[in-house]
């Protein structure tokens, strides 16, 4: 098992931060949890800790970045989207080079329970002008995104896990922003993930593998904007197209699957994610086995629907 992608968040801002100067990080008293303490104990003059106030920290950070500096503004997702308001006029709307980390993202958490979960975060950051929405599957994708997002000009929102997720890529893999990576390859089926539940696709195919069905996963670490000419290229090839995500299934990865294909190929899109429900307390296990996110329930649907 690998690390969590909250924790390489925290390591390589870290290290980021000895090369660029203009890096300045803040947190609403969860510096622990997102991380962000790491890069705190390093550089104490550029670090941020405003307490329980997250409109106040997104303010700061849209200051920040319009006066020259590159913030990451950190807490847990569904605490920081829940300032929709303010990132949408002080960010958003300003085009503030800022980076919201979202952290303890979807169900995964586990026993926290629904207060804690960001279950709609995606569909409220991927409905801003001007933001970019990322979400990376293991910790190699989180440390080559966080060096990516040093160069990108304009806001961006990086939702990550809580919990540790397997390592799926090398040390060599390269980031490229807004372009799906094939992970496993089949022809007879294909889905769609992002995130925790990349692993769980990738799980799927080798069960349906022992069932002579070959199951093609696509890693979308990007949301927004997302890889159009891909998703078109495999709903000509499958005509069925499987989506997977640790978010509500309004707004989030199916949503902008499903607007991709209505308006260029319209194919029937079969998304895997939390009904119109909240979330709840029990362990990451139980929830994914209770809300069909786990692999062997990803296999199940698959198989059901083709």
């Amino acid at each position: 098992m690998g690390k969590a992608t909250r924790l390489a968040f925290g390591e390589t801002i870290s290290n980021l931060g000895e090369i660029n100067k203009d890096i300045v990080v803040l947190d609403a008293d969860l510096s622990k949890s997102t991380t962000s303490y790491i890069f705190a104990k390093k550089f104490p003059e550029r670090f941020f800790e405003l307490g329980i106030q997250e409109a106040n920290m997104i303010g700061i950070s849209a200051g920040l970045a319009l006066s020259g500096k590159i913030p990451f503004c950190c807490s847990f997702a569904c605490f920081i989207t829940g300032r929709y308001d303010t990132i949408r006029i002080s960010v958003a709307y300003t085009k503030a080079n800022v980076r919201i980390i979202g952290t303890h993202a979807g169900i995964g958490i586990g026993e926290d329970g629904t207060t804690q979960m960001g279950l709609e975060d995606v569909s409220l950051m991927r409905s801003l002008p001007n933001f970019s929405v990322c979400q990376p599957c293991d910790e190699i994708e989180t440390r080559e995104l966080i060096k990516y997002s040093i160069q990108h000009k304009g806001p961006m929102y990086i939702r990550l896990t809580r919990q540790s997720l397997p390592v799926i890529f090398n040390e060599d893999y390269v980031f490229e922003f807004g372009k799906g990576v094939t992970v496993a390859e089949g022809n007879d089926a294909v889905i769609f993930a992002t995130g925790a539940l990349v692993h769980e696709a990738l799980k799927a195919h080798e069960i349906l593998k022992n069932e002579s069905i070959g199951l093609k996963v696509i890693n979308i670490h990007t949301i927004k904007p997302i890889d159009k000419e891909l998703i078109i290229e495999n709903a000509k090839k499958f005509g069925l197209v499987f989506t997977a995500e640790d978010h509500s299934i309004i707004g989030g990865l199916g949503s902008a699957v499903s607007e991709v294909l209505a308006e260029n190929y319209p194919t029937k899109v079969i998304r895997i994610g939390l009904p119109n429900v909240f979330g709840e307390s029990g362990s990451p296990e139980s929830l994914y086995k209770k809300y069909k996110f786990d692999g062997e329930s990803v296999a199940k649907t698959i198989k059901a629907n083709l």
